[in-house]
């Protein structure tokens, strides 16, 4: 994928992975800024109605409004290649950060907070992240936290919408962590707003 072209958006390099898609770094050549976007793996969007989903739930994220959670730009698909648009923010992950030295008290306070506000805003919308773990979190060089990877959010309500809705996994699959799991989601149960707190 590197040095190919999705959309107006150069891809420059590989930024991370998980089991929902690859993360790189891209340059949106309209705007001229760094983006990051999220390639879903081929096969995961087999039919209409999972692309109906995906369409659904990045039409959700993309109503957050927050310091705390990385922007949705945009949705497309180009090639068989469905992709999520997103802000780039540089920093390092929680589970790198702690790998290297501990957390003064301060910060534990300053970044459980910061977290706390970011779910605080996508419970608000309905939207259950499921997949909150150190390596989801983001610590910026000035000290912002940013929660990422969205990919196996639950829709709890959507806008305009008074019924729940499936997220990209389906609907009675393990989605998260192992370590991270709440008892519920290792149960196979519908996971809300208590699951990732």
């Amino acid at each position: 994928m590197i040095g190919r072209t999705l959309g107006h958006y150069c891809i420059l390099r590989k930024i991370g992975a998980g089991g929902m898609g690859i993360v790189y770094l891209g340059r949106d050549q309209r705007l001229e800024r760094e983006v990051a976007l999220k390639v879903l793996p081929e096969g995961l969007l087999t039919d209409e109605a999972a692309r109906k989903r995906l369409r659904k739930e990045a039409l959700a994220l993309s109503k957050l409004s927050h310091p705390n959670i990385a922007a949705v730009y945009d949705f497309d698909s180009e090639g068989g290649v469905d992709f999520l648009v997103m802000e780039y923010i540089e920093g390092t992950s929680l589970a790198d950060r702690v790998r290297c030295n501990a957390l003064s008290e301060r910060e534990v306070a300053s970044v459980g907070a910061q977290i706390a506000q970011a779910l605080e805003e996508a419970h608000e919308h309905g939207v259950v992240h499921r997949d909150l773990k150190p390596g989801n979190i983001l610590l910026t060089p000035k000290g912002r936290v940013n929660v990422l990877d969205f990919g196996l959010a639950r829709l709890l309500t959507l806008p305009a919408d008074s019924e729940p809705t499936e997220s990209i996994t389906k609907s009675h699959v393990l989605a998260g962590t192992l370590p991270y799991m709440a008892p519920e989601q290792l149960r196979g149960e519908v996971a809300d707003a208590r699951s990732d707190i």
